[in-house]
């Protein structure tokens, strides 16, 4: 199997001397092209500052972490930018839409970042709308939807560059069972049938079960590690 990810003594600390804060500790991991992996763990366990890292949106106080093999610590914050616009899809609880802007503009931010040729970014934009099922809503504002619309918004944002990777946290924490189930079955396709490698923090169990792997964290530790069953 193929190294994507690999953590070596991860280690983060906010804070100092008395407002000093250890939230990480010395955590070593490594994720595999196109798996799935849910990080579990009770509230204050690190879970959510794990993906941070994991997504390169924050750095580590210790330790190393490397994506396709490169050390990012050795890249410049350009660099990681790129890698993070183009090989990275994010999906928050917090949708963090612009709610006056249409469906179709919310969903074509990440190509103008990338500087995507403006040819392709309408074309990709619809594309990512249809694969979830929004497409007739492209021109609607995106303060007009329900939240489970909203959500499908920022999974067709998250994918519209064609990621390698999706980090998504607590996708499903603002949304009612039923469209809670729409909206996983969603991320678990993409990984399935596009080989996206998907990695999701939550407390739900039965969430975490259904991915390949799951990353127990309690205190900023890794306690273990399980296999969903039938997984070899």
């Amino acid at each position: 199997m193929q190294k994507v990810i690999e953590v070596k003594n991860l280690s983060k600390v906010y804070g100092r001397r008395r407002a000093r804060f250890t939230a990480l500790k010395n955590l070593n991991l490594t994720i595999y092209k196109g798996e799935s992996v849910a990080i579990v763990g009770k509230s204050g366990s690190g879970k959510s500052t794990l993906m941070h890292l994991l997504a390169l949106l924050d750095k580590p106080t210790r330790g190393a972490i490397k994506v396709d093999g490169m050390d990012t610590a050795k890249l410049r914050a350009s660099k990681i930018n790129r890698l993070r616009n183009r090989s990275f899809g994010f999906v928050f609880q917090q949708f963090f839409m612009n709610s006056s802007e249409s469906v179709y503009e919310n969903v074509l931010l990440p190509l103008k970042i990338a500087h995507a040729r403006c040819g392709n970014r309408k074309r990709l934009a619809l594309d990512a709308l249809k694969s979830v099922g929004l497409r007739e809503r492209a021109k609607d504002k995106a303060g007009e939807l329900s939240g489970g619309h909203k959500q499908r918004v920022c999974i067709a944002r998250a994918i519209v560059n064609n990621p390698q990777f999706i980090f998504a946290d607590e996708p499903t924490g603002n949304l009612d069972s039923a469209t809670g189930e729409k909206i996983i079955k969603l991320l678990f396709d993409f990984n399935q049938r596009k080989g996206v490698t998907l990695v999701i923090v939550t407390h739900d169990e039965d969430l975490a079960a259904r991915c390949d792997r799951q990353i127990h964290l309690k205190d900023g530790e890794i306690i273990k590690i399980t296999k969903r069953k039938g997984t070899k």
